[in-house]
């Protein structure tokens, strides 16, 4: 049995990971990178003032994100990185958040180096509770699929232990083996957490095959190197989206979905959208999830972080709401709390971007009467517009956010800055 003590994402390794990083940001070619990459973002964004009040704050994650990720290429000397982290305190010292790309508040998101010309094994356990999906994708050097490994699926002994093999060698009786190829770059993994009271991300530890080192790891200029080349690529990344979702005409979210027309195969479906609203408004959103165990409605800002989502609802997914009579599910999106179930703080922005995830719909696929829409309302209406949902009142409301904070901190053992 392989012993796991500990917790499975604040390990040693992780917060040696995090101190070498945060020294990095202050070396010259890395403060130099984070002013002109800095510069060029805001100058491409267009943002409004409200956003670019948001700048600073969600600048650093991005690109501490990019200094955290870059640090772990080295396919000789693999480790695990966990990313799109809060920021928290490690031996006294502040670790910024690691947010990026318009993350997932459910997701605990980690990355391994792999080349195709090596043999690694990955060893780990899952929690107790079994999570509703889990995803090994091991991705080429610009994001494209090599090889999938469902975690929810795969082989597991009885004390919830598992070992992965990555090579390119066939699998060959080998339970849980991962396929490699020349285009092999890394796996990028998904825990996603759907009860965050009560679902625990994986344990893992990586280990390559074979013998010693034959090239040197980087020099500290070379990463330094590496690290300013990743900032200024995930501000690139982060930009287009955003540039995207603000192609769109505002509070335009629709989903029609026709299982005949796209195929019943599809296990995953994004829609993105943004919000813009004038004082007194709300953004209404009605979801028919299609048989998906589950999905997220979580806001975002156009440089591609989350918003408060420890002591605000700046997301909800599907364990987390109230549904209809009917199964369906509707969502209040404003600034200010309307006083009822599902709604989703805005954190004062009467902007932003939403990005609805459905995910594990079966073998079947969705059902036909999947579907999404969005609708501006007076909130003076919401009486008559969402006469579903449950009221709230302001002791009920500060209940659901302390228990929020406490199921979140489960992943967060360090506490948040």
């Amino acid at each position: 049995m392989t012993e796991f003590p500990g917790d499975p994402v604040a390990t040693p390794s992780q917060h040696e990971q995090e101190l070498a990083a945060l020294a990095l940001t202050e070396h010259p070619t890395v403060r130099a990178a984070y002013r002109s990459v800095a510069e060029t973002w805001l100058g491409r964004a267009k943002a409004s003032h409200a956003m670019r009040e948001r700048f600073e704050a969600a600048y650093r994650e991005v690109m501490f994100s990019a200094a955290m990720w870059s640090s772990n290429q080295d396919k000789l000397r693999p480790k695990v990185t966990c990313i799109t982290r809060l920021g928290h305190p490690v031996q006294g010292r502040s670790i910024p958040g690691s947010r990026w790309g318009i993350d997932n508040p459910d997701s605990v998101y980690r990355v391994i180096p792999i080349s195709g010309d090596e043999r690694y094994e990955i060893r780990g356990r899952v929690g107790r509770n079994r999570m509703t999906e889990n995803y090994f994708t091991l991705w080429d050097a610009n994001m494209g699929t090599v090889a999938v490994l469902n975690g929810r699926t795969m082989d597991i002994d009885s004390d919830g232990s598992f070992t992965i093999t990555v090579d390119s060698d066939p699998a060959g009786g080998r339970p849980n083996h991962i396929q490699s190829t020349a285009q092999a770059h890394e796996f990028y993994i998904r825990d996603v957490l759907l009860n965050w009271d009560r679902d625990d991300p994986n344990q893992f530890e990586v280990r390559r095959l074979g013998g010693a080192p034959t090239t040197p790891a980087r020099t500290l200029d070379e990463q330094a190197e590496a690290t300013a080349a990743m900032m200024a690529h995930f501000a690139d990344f982060t930009g287009k989206l955003s540039h995207g979702a603000y192609k769109m005409a505002p509070n335009n979210f629709n989903l029609a979905w026709s299982a005949d027309r796209v195929g019943a195969m599809r296990n995953q479906v994004y829609v993105m959208g943004r919000f813009e609203l004038n004082p007194g408004e709300a953004f209404v959103v009605d979801v028919s999830d299609g048989g998906a165990e589950y999905f997220t409605v979580p806001l975002s800002n156009i440089w591609g972080t989350t918003l408060d989502i420890v002591d605000r609802t700046g997301s909800l997914n599907k364990a987390q709401s109230s549904p209809n009579a009917d199964g369906t599910y509707t969502y209040v999106i404003a600034p200010t709390d309307p006083g009822v179930a599902n709604w989703i703080d805005s954190d004062g922005l009467n902007e932003g971007i939403l990005t609805l995830r459905m995910a594990e719909f079966g073998a079947d696929g969705p059902k036909p009467d999947l579907g999404a829409r969005g609708r501006v309302v007076r909130l003076d209406d919401l009486d008559e517009q969402v006469p579903m949902l449950r009221r709230v009142s302001a002791t009920e409301r500060a209940t659901e956010l302390a228990e929020r904070r406490a199921a979140y901190l489960r992943r967060l053992p360090e506490g948040t800055l």
